[in-house]
């Protein structure tokens, strides 16, 4: 008799357990999102079209658009790298907490905590820069209508509406908007490729180089990076997609490898002069002479970019509070979800005005320090994320040479760029942002010694599990993990 027939036969004798093996991430409702809403979610978080339009003035500004090319790319590639690494994980673990678990894996409790403090950082520095992007666009867009919205209170109030909205669209969950959001990015995306590779004529009118043009290269790097970042958020929803071995697997690829040719794209129409009319139209507006319909056009597909990575960050940084919240190192409260629409809107109520907040810090003492923040806690993320997979597949023995050269070349340079990015931030003068992304570096650790002597590690790590419903009865054992949770395991012989 075959093994299958065997199981078949036993489950019709076998009986229903008193306590049913169930996952720690049941709550979020397993196996909703398809592949295109996962999809629409990882690219949203990357705004593609206000990536176009805003890292090609980057690269200008460096004075030498051949090397900006050239770091683009490289950039890029260094993303794949890190892709690859990630994907170490998602073929064989589906977690809520994205990152974070997936250090918990190679490298232990205190480099998983270190990557949450990270990774929860970026969502939200990326969400409050982006935040405010989109806030100060729509202000734009309503000048261009005729309202007056240039006022410090106008600004604020607008920011506030937007900030109400994103929280209603979080509330709802992924699914509502998810398509049309893909929709409104494809489109914007065909506009700015059409504006980018069709020639123009003049030259760009670039404005005065922000601080720091000594370290141009390396901003520009990390300004691309900083770009990609976010391919990683449709780790997230692991548990929320049907079929998350191969869906989030494939978005995890997928998604870095079309944005950063894209990048490229811009890149080099940027480089051959071929996107004058679009940059001066994002610059200068109508005063370019660019017709305004072209300049609307283009601040509604920026505009609508920026507050869809806006939302989408939130969303994964949601996903995130709640695994922490199963992992008891954040309040429980944070586990509750909405009955309805199965989001955990105690996470995003703490979110939400988070990011309002830093959105509004932003629009009166500028973008700089934050920037400089949210980049280094990139970059830190992915080195430790790359580190963990090499010690991940040499302890299960699955590792392949080209995996761990990946692994340990993507940590190395992650390494020497966070490195050179310290520095270059104290000789620009901005000692305050080194001080916080230091700090963020070693809260980590210190909140690993906190929980530790209030023994709260041993949840740590919580991924989605083979419930009693997903399969035969009778055809698995039950057991309990580290946590006293209720699992299946393999019946022994």
């Amino acid at each position: 008799m075959s093994a299958l027939a065997d199981a078949i036969a036993r489950s019709f004798t076998a009986g229903e357990p008193e306590r049913p093996a169930v996952s720690p991430l049941r709550a979020l409702g397993r196996r909703r999102l398809s592949g295109l809403e996962v999809l629409a979610q990882s690219v949203a978080t990357t705004a593609p079209a206000a990536s176009m339009v805003v890292l090609p003035v980057t690269m200008l500004q460096t004075g030498d658009p051949a090397a900006g090319v050239l770091t683009v790319l490289g950039a890029t590639l260094l993303i794949m790298c890190i892709a690859g690494c990630v994907v170490r994980f998602t073929r064989r673990q589906v977690a809520a907490g994205g990152l974070h678990s997936f250090a918990f894996q190679g490298l232990g409790t205190r480099a998983a905590l270190a990557t949450g403090v990270a990774i929860l950082a970026k969502f939200l520095g990326s969400a409050a820069l982006t935040l405010h992007s989109g806030a100060v666009t729509v202000t734009t867009l309503a000048t261009l209508a005729g309202f007056d919205a240039t006022g410090a209170g106008a600004r604020l109030a607008v920011l506030a509406l937007v900030a109400a909205v994103v929280l209603a669209v979080l509330v709802r969950g992924v699914r509502v908007g998810a398509i049309a959001i893909l929709a409104v990015e494809l489109c914007s995306l065909v506009f700015i490729i059409g504006l980018s590779v069709l020639p123009a004529p003049g030259v760009v009118v670039l404005p005065a180089p922000a601080a720091g043009a000594t370290h141009a290269v390396l901003y520009l790097a990390l300004a691309t990076i900083f770009s990609l970042a976010g391919f990683e958020s449709a780790t997230f929803f692991g548990p929320e997609a049907k079929r998350p071995f191969v869906t989030i697997t494939r978005t995890v690829l997928a998604t870095p490898l079309l944005c950063g040719a894209l990048f490229v794209v811009a890149a080099w129409a940027a480089w051959t002069g071929r996107s004058a009319t679009l940059l001066n139209a994002w610059l200068h507006g109508t005063a370019s002479g660019v017709p305004a319909p072209l300049v609307v056009a283009l601040h509604v597909g920026v505009g609508c970019s920026w507050l869809a990575s806006a939302t989408a960050s939130a969303h994964a940084a949601s996903r995130l509070v709640y695994s922490m919240g199963v992992e008891r190192l954040l309040p429980r409260r944070f586990t509750r979800v909405h009955a309805r629409f199965r989001t955990p809107w105690p996470a995003l109520v703490l979110i939400v005005p988070v990011i309002a907040l830093g959105a509004g810090v932003t629009a009166v003492a500028g973008a700089g320090d934050l920037r400089h923040v949210v980049r280094a806690m990139v970059v830190f993320a992915y080195v430790l994320v790359a580190a963990a997979s090499v010690r991940f597949l040499l302890r299960i023995g699955e590792h392949t040479p080209a995996a761990l050269v990946t692994g340990t070349a993507a940590a190395a340079v992650g390494t020497a760029l966070l490195a050179y990015q310290l520095v270059a931030t104290l000789l620009d003068g901005s000692g305050a942002a080194a001080a916080v992304v230091v700090a963020l570096l070693l809260a980590g650790p210190c909140w690993q010694r906190f929980l530790r002597r209030r023994e709260r590690l041993d949840g740590i790590g919580a991924f989605d599990c083979a419930e009693s419903a997903d399969v035969l009865p009778g055809s698995g054992a039950l057991a309990r993990d580290a946590a006293g949770n209720v699992v299946l395991v393999r019946r022994s012989a």
